[in-house]
């Protein structure tokens, strides 16, 4: 994160203040997502990516546009609701819409539901049945109007939470008395890689070539250095238009990678936003006709891995003295390291190798500025004496809920022996 701000104040929903203004992202503007290559240096086999992926006549086109632009507001109160939620892989994202009778404000006010559970590899097919809760609400970027997207957790008929519902855990460590006290801060730095659809090569690559080397396209701009930007700004839209708390978004070291920000977000609401976020990407993509990959490390040899760094902070961190908080909190992070790791993402082996600013996977270290270690601690932070610590372990595929939810755990409710922290104080040269 380039700042850490203070956090939102209201945690389920944002309205826009003027909520009857706001256009929604209309397939008319999609159609700007006409992503053009330079010819120049960039292989045949490149293509144009449009909106819509039918073969048929305008006419045909305007009257999809004319329909999927329909405002149903004066005719109706009812709304249509997106159902979404995370699928068997605990990567993938499933949903589908409903009509809800009339405008809600807070996910209390609507109904459960269910889905078939065998289709998305989360239950057996002669007990099928996967019941939906929700448990935030966003406006559709996408719909407009009144219209919602509501992220939702997974359960049984009664009432267990399945496997791959993350989110009650991790609700769970956020609604304890002592991490509540400590209001956790997170800003989560989402990476991604854009990739041609048939190809499945990055945007902007010479199909089966490589680019030129890393170094011109970190935060640039140009044909021949900038690969989907229409995306990133169309997202970026989209996401404040849904009332997401994303903060900043800018081109990443690989061609065809980009990154943006979420937060500061407070305890659970991290996790919604995060994967609220990646759903709406996901559309975007689909409708641009591009393909979105979390992969840690799409390319192989010497580009750049995707990460998800997790910046964090308590409320003892960001008081006055709040550097000693700090230091004890990597203190814990240190002797839980292969506990987070294996939580930090599939394929994460592939990225933390200690190079291409990362740590290696096997060794914990921590330093002031330094993007080569597991934990860092930002110049500001160290002559302030308070702030946050950034984890730069986390995969860009990883589970925010468990991400978020295991550093509270780790740094405020787990406590080490005595002897194994003066050991791990002393390997790693804190003073706490």
């Amino acid at each position: 994160m380039a700042q850490i701000l203070a956090p939102s104040t209201q945690w389920q929903m944002r309205q826009p203040k003027n909520s009857t203004t706001a256009s929604p992202m209309t397939s008319k503007m999609w159609s700007s997502l006409v992503l053009k290559q330079n010819k120049k240096g960039i292989a045949r086999g490149t293509v144009k990516f449009r909106v819509f992926a039918i073969k048929s006549d305008n006419s045909t086109i305007n009257r999809l546009e004319d329909l999927l632009n329909l405002d149903v507001t004066p005719y109706t109160d009812k709304i249509i609701a997106e159902y979404i939620w995370i699928g068997g892989s605990g990567i993938d994202m499933r949903s589908k819409s409903r009509t809800i009778s009339k405008p809600v404000k807070h996910p209390s006010e609507l109904p459960k539901w269910n889905y078939d559970g065998s289709s998305t590899g989360q239950a057996p097919g002669e007990d099928s049945e996967v019941i939906l809760y929700p448990q935030a609400i966003f406006k559709d970027p996408f719909r407009g109007g009144n219209n919602i997207l509501v992220i939702c957790d997974t359960y049984t008929p009664s009432g267990e939470p399945i496997p791959t519902n993350k989110r009650h855990r991790a609700a769970e460590i956020f609604s304890d008395s002592k991490v509540a006290c400590e209001v956790p801060w997170f800003g989560i730095e989402q990476e991604y890689t854009l990739l041609q659809t048939n190809v499945k090569w990055p945007l902007g690559w010479p199909v089966g070539g490589y680019p030129g080397p890393q170094g011109p396209y970190y935060c640039a701009a140009g044909a021949d250095k900038s690969f989907g930007r229409d995306i990133s700004d169309a997202h970026y839209k989209a996401c404040l238009y849904a009332g997401i708390n994303i903060s900043g978004t800018n081109g990443e070291v690989m061609p065809g990678q980009w990154e943006y920000q979420v937060g500061p977000s407070v305890g659970i609401e991290a996790g919604d936003h995060i994967w609220i976020s990646r759903y709406i990407l996901e559309r975007i993509t689909e409708q641009a006709g591009v393909v979105l990959t979390l992969d840690p490390k799409p390319i192989e040899g010497d580009w750049n891995g995707a990460g998800c760094h997790t910046n964090y902070s308590t409320k003892s961190m960001r008081e006055d003295g709040g550097l000693e908080a700090i230091k004890k909190a990597i203190l814990n992070l240190s002797l839980r390291h292969k506990e987070h790791i294996s939580a930090y993402g599939e394929g994460n082996e592939r990225r933390l190798t200690g190079k291409h600013e990362t740590a290696s996977i096997d060794t914990f270290s921590w330093g002031v500025a330094n993007r080569g270690c597991s934990i860092r601690v930002g110049r500001e932070t160290e002559k302030q004496g308070k702030g946050y610590l950034e984890d730069r372990r986390p995969a860009s595929n990883m589970d925010p809920y468990v991400v978020t939810s295991l550093l509270a755990e780790t740094t405020i409710l787990w406590e080490p022996t005595l002897e194994a922290e003066a050991l791990a104080a002393q390997k790693l040269a804190l003073n706490v």
